[in-house]
């Protein structure tokens, strides 16, 4: 049997909302609408939330490993064989492109070729510092450069590049990580796009707030100084009509490589997948940043198109980004190392089944091992109620939502007499899922 070439495309700061084809929001991307058109969408993937203010670091540590948030330090252990090291191993050609925040030494473990690479979190998107990919195996820091193309034009090129060498006759598979740091700030969108969305037409969320409703200990994380406090509602819109900007470029970009997959006649054996590594607020509770648990910044595009995957269909399904580990493994025909944490998506790409994972468990806490416990946050959605607890400076807030009813978390349910059997439920299975996890919280009692 012929074995798939993967195509991996992952963006940064990208919310599950902000895709034209939902509805959603007035964001125009014509090439991931088709991407959902030719294949299978998961409207409700997300991630279990981070250990650290740069969200993207852990999120990206979770899909490389597959493995969960607590046990996915940084750097990334060696004991943990991560996704392009074991396709390399079982004879995959692989190429990393573009934004790489999980160190050049796991780099080196994952990569037999590759294009410009981005050894950072965030950029000045026209002067991205990048090294040639040989330089990150060997960690030559003299090769350092800096480029004056847009970052995602840039990365899109090398993609490009990289398809134009490949040939439908050629024996090894390959899998290609192309990793843009679109739409993340500074959102300087180029050219034409910059002006595409005008910030007097971009509407307020409905769940935008001027401040969140208590603290959350993250009121000088970097991405909330963005904007001023209390958020006044020009310049959020402002940044909305920037952000959109920023991913319908990338959109644009998207479809050039995608154009390349299909001229060099590679798209009909290639399983395209695009992702990002968290969402972002935006406005959104009173919030700028992805340093919360709330849904707008958890929950993340995740499209599938390829062989032997339904085209055509939305799956409602809990997933995690990391359950990609498992299914590109098992599509690849590789064993799943004991490391494993992940549940494939391979039954749900095939119709076998419509169900997934019953519940979702998500933390955020600024660094991994967490002394002193706070600030801190945790919550558990399940298929229709959503359990949000949160400590800062010796208090702590409970909210309870009812997702079905209130998909954008607007009204607490937590003090309501008729909902505290759900509370004390969600509750236990929080602690349950808490102990499965290796959370510190429960851990250190």
């Amino acid at each position: 049997m012929t074995r798939p070439n993967i195509l991996l495309l992952i963006a940064d700061d990208h919310r599950h909302s902000a895709i034209g084809a939902l509805g959603l929001e007035p964001v125009a991307t014509p090439t991931l609408d088709r991407l959902m058109a030719e294949g299978t969408a998961f409207t409700r993937a997300g991630i279990m939330g981070a250990t650290s203010d740069a969200v993207c670091l852990p999120s990206r540590g979770m899909l490389l490993s597959g493995r969960g948030l607590f046990r996915t330090p940084d750097p990334l252990p060696a004991d943990a064989p991560l996704l392009p090291e074991l396709l390399w191993q079982e004879g995959y050609g692989t190429c990393g492109i573009g934004k790489w925040h999980n160190h050049s030494e796991s780099y080196a473990r994952c990569f037999s070729t590759g294009g410009k690479v981005f050894l950072g979190g965030m950029s000045d998107q026209y002067a991205v510092p990048v090294y040639p990919w040989s330089a990150v195996r060997t960690q030559d820091e003299s090769q350092l450069e800096v480029n004056d193309a847009f970052s995602t034009t840039l990365f899109a090129d090398e993609a490009i590049n990289f398809l134009q060498s490949r040939s439908p006759a050629d024996d090894e598979p390959f899998f290609a990580w192309v990793s843009f740091t679109s739409p993340h700030d500074p959102r300087t969108p180029p050219g034409d796009f910059a002006g595409r969305y005008q910030a007097d037409d971009v509407e307020l969320p409905e769940n935008f707030m001027a401040e969140h409703p208590f603290d959350l200990g993250i009121s000088d994380v970097r991405d909330e100084l963005l904007a001023a406090q209390p958020r006044e509602e020009s310049e959020i819109r402002q940044h909305l009509a920037d952000y959109y900007g920023m991913i319908t470029h990338m959109d644009h970009e998207i479809g050039r490589i995608l154009g390349a997959l299909e001229s060099q006649g590679l798209a009909d054996n290639t399983i395209v997948i695009y992702c990002a590594d968290h969402g972002l607020s935006l406005g959104q509770h009173g919030l700028m940043g992805k340093q919360n648990v709330y849904e707008h910044s958890l929950r993340i595009p995740l499209i599938l198109r390829g062989p032997d995957i339904a085209a055509d269909q939305r799956s409602d399904a809990l997933c995690y980004l990391h359950d990609l580990y498992p299914t590109l493994l098992e599509r690849a025909g590789c064993a799943l190392p004991e490391t494993n944490e992940g549940y494939s998506l391979n039954a749900l790409l095939s119709g076998q089944r419509t169900r997934h994972r019953r519940s979702l468990f998500a933390a955020w806490q600024p660094v991994q091992g967490h002394p002193g416990k706070e600030p801190h946050m945790r919550s558990l959605r399940g298929e229709r109620f959503k359990l949000i607890e949160s400590r800062v400076a010796g208090e702590g807030h409970m909210q309870l939502f009812d997702l079905q009813a209130d998909p954008l978390e607007m009204n607490d349910l937590s003090e309501l007499r008729g909902y505290q059997h759900v509370l004390e439920r969600m509750r236990n299975r929080l602690r349950i899922w808490q102990r499965s996890a290796g959370d510190p919280l429960v851990s250190e009692g």
